[in-house]
């Protein structure tokens, strides 16, 4: 297997080296349509200011850019030509991106402490878009067809002694709308775990408030049955001083589309975000995640695990971290691993960088895919391990990284059965 080297790249003070005509000393280019007084598609604050159902933006664009509206009709059909669907089957997504989703959306059980408030609300509550925008037609769909949404609130200072467990169970495969805002206010420490199960056709937003100085751990189980199809957009905003833990693991269903993101608003914040799926024959398990560095002195750390095994099953991983020009003091780094571990797989792995400023901590990126290491093999069968037991050690060891992120036991223990019974499926 390829090792990856965990060495950052350093980007330091800006160079004494002449100056590039048309660019800043840090490489900006000079050009009107990168000012921010600009009124052309690309300038990242116009579009923000105007991205409330405005359809601003330019598609395929640099991150800053990125078209984002409440309207599905500011997002064209797809085609699958698109950068950011040409590695998903439409054909798989059963409409979620075309038809109305008028079937019943899973059901929401919320076990936890008593102080954790649960509510069902309206979707004119004044919660709900208070952490992001759309980003894509899945989840601009889903907006528009979700007639409630499940509000989870985490009260200030309150530090949860247990998790808290919001169990989403699917009962039909009508295409569904979704959406869930989990909120944890000032100087909360809690561990939310969405549990999805069952089958379902869904396209679920999820928002996540993490307030200034909160420490918010949110576990994204996706253990589907074989038929299930899943999109679900979780945009998170991170206050000052603020922690998040992120962690995505996908198992079941015919196809899973997660596309988490991390959006600093204030100094001081901190991301952490994990992933582990395991893919097996036919089966497609996508992630696409984005990081935006927009306010100093921030850190954002993110590894995403994945193991593939049986004919065309298929994982995608999309790791998009931005470094805007005031986000000095920034310390970042994301890394994707997968393995193949049989004939037919296939693993997509795109780490995506964009700094825009030289004055920050650090910044790297690092994706590998390969097979089992023969030499770990070696190692373990020569000292009287058979083979096909050495390679489950193998395995194990390379997903264990992830799931010990998680720190619930039984939820850890759970994780590591699913994983055994998916080594079972072709004696790995």
């Amino acid at each position: 297997m390829t090792e990856i080297t965990t060495e950052k790249a350093r980007i330091g003070a800006p160079s004494a080296q002449p100056f590039i005509n048309g660019f800043t000393e840090e490489g900006e280019s000079l050009s009107p349509i990168n000012a921010a007084a600009s009124k052309a598609p690309l300038a990242g604050e116009a579009v923000k200011r105007h991205s409330h159902g405005g359809g601003v933006g330019v598609p395929d664009s640099s991150r800053a850019g990125r078209l984002t509206s409440y309207k599905l009709a500011d997002f064209k059909p797809l085609t699958g030509m698109e950068e950011d669907w040409r590695f998903t089957p439409l054909k798989r997504l059963r409409g979620l991106h075309s038809d109305v989703l008028n079937g019943a959306a899973p059901s929401v059980t919320v076990s936890g402490p008593e102080q954790v408030t649960v509510e069902t609300v309206s979707r004119d509550d004044k919660r709900i878009g208070s952490a992001g925008i759309p980003e894509d037609r899945v989840s601009a769909n889903a907006w528009e067809n979700f007639s409630e949404a499940t509000v989870l609130t985490i009260p200030a200072e309150f530090e949860a002694a247990a998790e808290i467990t919001v169990l989403i169970t699917g009962q039909d495969t009508a295409a569904a709308a979704q959406h869930l805002v989990i909120v944890a206010q000032k100087f909360s420490k809690s561990v939310v775990v969405l549990d999805h199960q069952g089958s379902a056709v869904v396209s679920e937003n999820i928002e996540i408030v993490v307030e200034d100085g909160a420490d918010l751990t949110v576990v994204s189980l996706q253990e589907w049955n074989d038929d299930a199809v899943h999109a679900s957009s979780q945009q998170a905003k991170i206050g000052r001083d603020a922690k998040l833990k992120h962690v995505v693991v996908s198992l079941g269903g015919d196809l899973v589309r997660v596309t988490p993101s991390a959006r600093f608003t204030a100094p001081g914040g901190e991301a952490e975000m994990f992933g582990l799926y395991f893919a097996d024959a036919g089966q497609h398990l996508e992630q696409r995640l984005f990081v935006d560095h927009a306010v100093a002195n921030c850190t954002s750390n993110v590894l995403y695990k994945g193991a593939l095994q049986g004919r065309n099953a298929h994982a995608v991983w999309v790791g998009d971290v931005l470094i805007r020009k005031e986000a000095e003091g920034t310390d970042s780094y994301e890394a994707n691993r997968n393995l193949l571990l049989t004939d037919g797989a296939r693993a997509d792995s795109v780490p995506n960088l964009e700094i825009e400023t030289g004055l920050i901590k650090g910044a790297g990126h690092a994706s590998a895919t390969g097979r089992l290491d023969d030499q770990h093999l070696f190692y373990l069968m020569a000292r009287g391990i058979p083979e096909d037991v050495a390679r489950r050690l193998v395995v194990r060891g390379f997903l264990h990284e992830i799931i010990q992120q998680i720190k619930v036991p039984a939820l850890e223990e759970r994780l590591t059965d699913a994983v055994e019974r998916e080594l079972a499926v072709t004696n790995n």
